[in-house]
């Protein structure tokens, strides 16, 4: 599949701040990447670009290809709500980063390899499609013979936050969605409505 494999610093340095993960190495060079460093000129941002810039942010946060992007855009401009806001609930309740969310796995990349080699169910069924949109009343769950594995027990064990829109229950290592994340509820810096109007135009 066409994901980025690349330094997840020069990402972060590239947005100047942490998308990715946790990073140490951008808190020494807090500028973005390239030979000239921090003193390569850097002109006025275009209004474009500056739309552009927070389109592939979100994209990188949440690991999505530029054709799913423009198809998940559609799907929230022809529902009803604050496009901006509709756009990031698709993107919140994929399978991937839902599992991502309820803390099973560390980071976003690893739950999309746990969903993909077949470890997630979703309402009892085996589920290895990232992408796979999830509504309200799902049920996430760890699949029985892949509840001792090292990398899903010490994501759950080191995992403290929760969040408001999700249920977790640590004996059946499963979560549920309750309701459609609000705005306030989603924790990523993105400026949804940048988005919009890039796809507006």
């Amino acid at each position: 599949m066409a994901r980025y494999t690349g330094p997840k610093t020069r990402i972060a340095r590239k947005f100047k701040e942490p998308i990715l993960r946790d990073d140490k190495w951008m808190e020494r060079k807090p500028y973005s990447p390239g030979q000239h460093g921090p003193n390569k000129r850097r002109g006025k941002q275009s209004e474009y670009s500056v739309q552009l810039q927070e389109k592939q942010k979100a994209k990188y946060t949440y690991g999505i290809l530029e054709r799913q992007f423009q198809k998940m855009f559609a799907t929230a401009a022809s529902r009803k709500g604050i496009t901006g806001e509709v756009l990031l609930q698709l993107c919140e309740t994929r399978v991937d980063n839902t599992v991502y969310r309820l803390g099973i796995a560390p980071t976003r990349r690893a739950a999309r390899q746990l969903v993909s080699h077949g470890h997630i169910t979703v309402n009892g069924d085996v589920v290895n499609v990232p992408s796979f949109t999830l509504r309200p009343g799902d049920v996430v769950a760890v699949r029985q013979r892949s509840r001792s594995l090292e990398t899903i027990t010490n994501s759950v064990a080191t995992s403290s936050k929760r969040f408001d829109w999700l249920e977790w229950d640590g004996s059946q290592m499963s979560g549920k969605i309750i309701a459609l994340p609000q705005r306030a509820q989603i924790p990523e810096n993105i400026r949804e409505q940048l988005i919009v109007e890039l796809y507006s135009k």
